[in-house]
Parts: C-alpha cells; structure tokens; sequence
C-alpha cells in the first residue's frame, strides 16, 4: 500500500501528545498539515479525547478539534512573509513551498515540472514543495503537489493548500473561506489578513478517516 510518511504519537508534558513525522525518504521532515489532521484522528481512537486539542510538532503549537461529523480543523502557523521568484510565491506555513498559478492544472505533468524547480540551483541543498494552482470559481481551487522527501507527486499535502489559498486569496476585510479540491479529496482553508505579507488564525479542515490497521513484528 505505501505512504507518504511516517508518523510518532509521543507522550509530551503540558500537551496532549507530540508529533513526529518522517518522510518517505527516512528523514525527520517539517510540518505536515494533512498528517497532523491524522494524528488528532488516531489521538481519539486512542481513547484521547478532547473538545480542543492541542499538540506540538516540529514547527511549535497546534490546535485542533474535531466536529459532529467528524471534520478535523487544525491551527496551522502564522505566516510572516511571502516572497515572489519568477513570477511565482514562495512562503512557509511549517514547511517552505513554492506556488505557481497555472491554467488547465489536470493536464501539467506535475513530476516533471515541480522536480525541476525543486532541483534548480536556488533550492537544491534544502528542497522545497512545489504547488502548481488553477481558479476554478470565487472562492475554489486545484491544487497539485510534488513534495520534496517523497520526491514524487502526492494525493495531497495539507501546508501546500494551506499555502496555495492564501497565495490565492486576500481581501481587505481580512477573511477569508476558501475550498480546495485535490487528487485525494476536497479541503478548506480560513484564515485572517493582517497585511499583505502576514496572515494569522490559519484553519485547515477536512475529513480524516482510518483505512488500515496492522501490527509490526
């Protein structure tokens, strides 16, 4: 079956749990937002449970909550700065990425295209994800990853939607609600506009589901 990571559910005085992640690769990775909507999943058929989570991962404090239909929202990091190269923005919301705003998303050779800017000489030596992003209504989006540690295309990466809608979407009034579809199903993202540059109070939502259990020998 594979994945995409690895995941540790740690014990962690004064939180609820830690959460380790490894990349496909092996190596320790940076925040993954989809992974961390798992854990609190796990958490609670662990028997943990919480109105409000709160843990610690790679890059500080999250939040989280599950809801009646089982939708895990979970705070992702305050992001202080975006940077454009090439036309294209790069910020990290617990992992760098990169966004590019692309036509006819579907029919990009994702592989190929994001390998080429994650390998270019500017991010080489430490890697960056790579989004490619299509509007396809006022308030909706396709997002395609290619996700550096995994080194190939995935389903779908939680700090990359997160990215690509603020890419996307700011307005004055400073909110803002904003749907995203990816190969492994549907996501929202909220979060509040302080200026260009700074966004604070990012919610990632969507569904977490157990699809498997096994047991190491």
């Amino acid at each position: 079956m594979g994945a995409d990571g690895f995941m540790l559910l740690n014990h962690k005085d004064g939180f609820d749990f830690e959460m380790r992640y490894h990349n496909a690769d092996g190596k320790e990775g940076s925040m993954c937002g989809n992974g961390g909507r798992c854990i609190v999943k796990f958490a609670y058929h662990l028997g943990i449970h919480r109105p409000e989570y709160k843990f610690l991962a790679v890059d500080g404090e999250h939040e989280a909550e599950i809801d009646f239909e089982g939708i895990v929202s979970l705070r992702m990091k305050d992001v202080d700065g975006i940077t454009k190269s090439h036309g294209d923005f790069i910020l990290n919301t617990g992992s760098p990425h990169y966004v590019k705003l692309v036509n006819d998303v579907m029919d990009l050779d994702v592989y190929q295209k994001g390998r080429d800017i994650r390998y270019s000489k500017d991010y080489e030596e430490n890697g960056i994800n790579v989004n490619f992003v299509e509007q396809v209504g006022d308030h909706e989006i396709i997002v395609r990853t290619y996700e550096r540690g995994v080194e190939d295309e995935t389903y779908s990466c939680g700090t990359g939607v997160t990215a690509s809608a603020i890419v996307c979407y700011h307005n004055e009034n400073g909110f803002n609600d904003v749907q995203v579809k990816t190969l492994g199903g549907s996501l929202s993202v909220e979060f509040d506009r302080l200026d260009e540059d700074r966004y604070i109070n990012i919610w990632l939502s969507g569904p977490a589901e157990k699809v498997y259990s096994g047991s190491v020998q």
